[in-house]
């Protein structure tokens, strides 16, 4: 005899009555789902029911479970965004903290008059890549300090003496440029004060 006549016994007939019962459409037996019922209808009721309500509660607490897994692996995935961009952040505002002794030095340079067409052509040189240094640190978020004609604002200016009297201060002259990155103060700028109208 072939395989495909091979008569079939008793175990490979109930070997997964489960499967077989869900896959043709059948709705599965208690003994397919290895439940041993009472004779009983109510009997067989009460159980069912009392099964159907383990059953619930379980599912519930895998649905918590899966819930709450959910949420701390949202928090997690958060946290390690955050992370990351102050990380980023740091590491940005150290490089620039690095470039901002050479951006003094152009601006020193710059403030220089010279009268000599070589000389003059050489500061513009200067000014133009300064410009394009600056210009690439503004698309990583660093902003120069307003100063000069601004009121004073103690949280980015850093006064070099005040003026006597009474009122408004504000910026009269920048000594040494100031910076922040992001909206947070990497240097605040060096200024002199002067009283408003004076």
């Amino acid at each position: 005899m072939t395989e495909e006549n091979t008569p079939t016994t008793e175990d490979e007939t109930t070997r997964e009555p489960a499967l077989r019962g869900a896959g043709s459409g059948d709705a599965p037996t208690a003994h397919d789902l290895g439940i041993e019922l009472p004779e009983e209808p109510d009997k067989a009721i009460k159980q069912l029911l009392s099964l159907l309500a383990e059953s619930r509660e379980e599912a519930s607490s895998y649905l918590e479970d899966l819930k709450r897994v959910a949420a701390d692996f949202d928090n997690f995935r958060k946290r390690t965004m955050r992370e990351q961009s102050l990380t980023l952040d740091r590491a940005a505002e150290r490089v620039i903290q690095k470039l901002l002794p050479a951006l003094d030095s152009f601006d020193a340079a710059l403030a220089i008059q010279v009268e000599s067409e070589p000389g003059k052509k050489l500061l513009a040189g200067m000014e133009s890549t300064r410009e394009q240094l600056l210009s690439a640190l503004a698309e990583e978020g660093l902003k120069v300090v307003p100063t000069v004609g601004e009121k004073f604002d103690p949280e980015v200016h850093e006064p070099v003496g005040a003026p006597q009297g009474s009122g408004q201060l504000v910026v009269s002259q920048e000594l040494r440029r100031g910076y922040t990155l992001n909206d947070r103060l990497v240097r605040a700028a060096l200024v002199t004060l002067e009283l408003e109208g004076s």
